[in-house]
């Protein structure tokens, strides 16, 4: 609440009001060593009010030292969120328990323990060596205030941490310093008992001062419960270690790690349900897998990653057709499994290929497949990405004498949509507009031309003059409402896919993917 009402003022506030429990924490123990010293009433009050006033320096002095470690936070709340100053403010929020302990906790030893104890023997008319005994008690209450300090500003500043973390990306490490669960249950809970006794121990006294007897059974105290604290810990952080490991397991790609259920408590369901949730990602990774047999992986990865617009964008692509000549005489004339492994084998040889100059198939039709250079990277260098893995193509499959098949291949350039197509639940990634259906028709045109390698006008201009063409004319094409000029690619040997340009930033979304559009994949 506080929060959400004061802003960028509450980190400020908050650390104020918490830091007013020393003048309480300052108070209840020097009632506590009155239990242990007869004082008179007026002795009782001055030294309260000497020592209360060394606690209002001790925690001014503090606070003028952490404000500004609470800059980096103050300043994210206000607004000033970007990736740098998000980390900043994270690390300050998290860190600053353990900063305020670490960088302050000689201020109350030197500005209130150390002087108030002398104050305090003064003031009771005790004797010198008393003040040891007093210092002894102050450190108890020293290192109370120190807990309670870490807690409650951890605490509080667990909302801004929420916040945070709501804003951005889950964090997936914390390289910030802190107290470790261990430290926290080896710290805390021993010196409960060891505070307790201590009271317990002034509210017996019979005003004899703080004797060895009282110290020797706070110490006593604090031994046997840290001897049980220690085998709570090992209980606790034992299953909370096996949890740890079966997760660094999985982070590996290891889905077959289990954390062993060890105990029947909130630690045990903890585990059983880690242990279903694993089996969830198993079940996962294997659709995962199976989804990436049926689809491009750098695909599937640039879609996933929200980096490509799902409403589409518009791009100047290359598309490569590439088909078997008389392949329907082949498989009349051949057993269904030769068929299909001659078909396996060949687009074993050609994929891979494709993929190593930047392209992605689009779908396989049968006996031949299209794929798409340029989408969803936009690389300016596309044509020649295409046409190079065109080269490649043929003379792996047309030079191979193991491969019965010989193709044709057509590639055309131009201006498409390219999106996530589809309905019902079923998505394809795909490109739309005529340069699809012409580069369909190039590919044809092969069986006519009597070339392996067709390419249109738009392509052959997009080309480096290291790759050599030879006109064909213009031909009408089936479907093409217009002549299509056509050259022939020279085959040399293949020189192997190039590292290219780098991809350009997309342009602007498409509103409407749906748009009219001459040839397209319908028509295909």
């Amino acid at each position: 609440m506080l929060y959400r009402r004061l802003g960028g003022r509450y980190p400020g506030f908050f650390l104020t009001l918490e830091m007013q429990t020393a003048f309480f924490i300052t108070a209840a123990t020097l009632a506590l060593f009155t239990f242990f010293y007869d004082a008179p009433t007026g002795a009782y009050l001055r030294t309260l009010a000497v020592v209360e006033g060394l606690t209002i320096f001790g925690v001014a002095f503090t606070l003028l030292r952490t404000y500004p470690r609470l800059t980096p936070i103050r300043r994210w709340i206000e607004g000033e969120r970007d990736t740098e100053r998000t980390a900043e403010a994270w690390s300050a929020a998290v860190g600053l328990p353990l900063n305020l302990i670490k960088a302050d906790l000689k201020i109350p030893t030197l500005v209130v323990v150390v002087p108030g104890c002398i104050a305090a023997a003064a003031f009771l008319h005790l004797a010198w060596w008393s003040f040891f005994p007093l210092v002894a008690g102050s450190f108890i209450a020293l290192g109370y205030s120190g807990i309670l300090h870490y807690l409650a500003i951890e605490a509080g500043m667990r909302p801004v941490l929420i916040d945070i973390n709501q804003s951005v990306s889950p964090r997936l490490a914390t390289s910030c310093g802190t107290v470790s669960l261990r430290t926290r249950m080896l710290t805390v809970l021993p010196a409960i008992n060891v505070i307790s006794g201590f009271i317990v121990a002034a509210l017996t006294s019979n005003g004899g001062g703080i004797s060895g007897s009282v110290l020797i059974a706070v110490g006593i105290a604090g031994a046997v419960s840290l001897e049980l604290t220690v085998l709570l810990t090992k209980s606790i952080l034992a299953p909370i270690a096996d949890l740890q490991k079966a997760t660094h397991a999985i982070a590996r790609g290891d889905f077959d790690s289990a954390v062993p259920v060890t105990t029947g408590d909130e630690l045990g369901e903890l585990a059983a349900s880690f242990n279903q949730m694993v089996s969830g990602l198993a079940e996962r990774e294997q659709l995962r897998k199976a989804f990436g047999t049926y689809l491009d992986h750098s695909v599937a990865e640039i879609l996933l990653s929200g980096d490509f617009p799902q409403e589409g964008v518009e791009l100047d692509v290359s598309i490569l057709f590439f088909d078997v000549h008389d392949f329907t005489r082949f498989a009349a004339g051949a057993d269904a499994r030769k068929v299909v492994a001659e078909l396996n084998e060949l687009f074993e040889t050609t994929v891979p290929i494709i993929n190593r100059h930047g392209g992605h198939v689009d779908k396989f039709m049968g006996d031949g497949l299209m794929a798409i250079f340029g989408a969803p990277e936009n690389y300016p260098d596309h044509a020649e990405r295409a046409v190079r893995a065109a080269c490649e193509i043929v003379h792996a499959v047309n030079r191979d004498e193991k491969l019965e098949f010989k193709l044709g291949v057509g590639v055309n350039s131009g201006p498409v949509i390219a999106g996530s197509i589809g309905g019902a639940g079923r998505l394809n990634f795909s490109v739309i507009g005529d340069p699809v259906n012409v580069a369909s028709r190039v590919e044809a045109a092969t069986r006519d031309t009597d070339d392996e390698i067709l390419v249109t006008q738009e392509t052959a201009q997009l080309l480096p003059s290291a790759i050599t063409t030879e006109p064909r004319g213009t031909r009408e094409l089936k479907g093409i409402d217009r002549p299509i000029e056509l050259y022939a690619v020279s085959i040399g040997e293949p020189e192997g896919s190039k590292p290219g340009e780098e991809p350009l930033p997309l342009p602007d979304v498409v509103p409407e993917l749906g748009r009219s559009t001459s040839g397209g994949l319908a028509q295909l």
